[in-house]
């Protein structure tokens, strides 16, 4: 039969393993927090750039909207890019 103090001990170093890996996994939790939110605030600012450049064409007079066509579309493109790498990166 197990006495008291050594089951005492027993568990009282689990419960120490549990905290520690408890402090573990919030530290990773942490790092992949502000790694989403570093990523999010980058496809903001890219998508802002893309989405002025459309306000552009919409205030452009007659055809030099076709001037502005290609950084529009360069714009896009970036921002589709990286919203898609984000978007393959937060499902793993």
């Amino acid at each position: 039969m197990e006495k008291k103090d050594a089951y005492v001990a027993k568990l009282k170093t689990k419960i120490d393993k549990w905290s520690a890996d408890i402090d573990k996994l919030e530290a990773k939790a942490k790092k992949v927090k502000e790694e989403y939110d570093a990523q999010i605030k980058t496809l903001r600012e890219k998508y802002d750039v893309a989405k002025a450049k459309a306000a552009e064409i919409q205030d452009a007079s007659g055809s030099s909207w076709q001037d502005l066509k290609e950084g529009v579309e360069s714009a896009w493109a970036i921002f589709k890019k990286s919203l898609d790498k984000a978007k393959a990166r937060f499902k793993k």
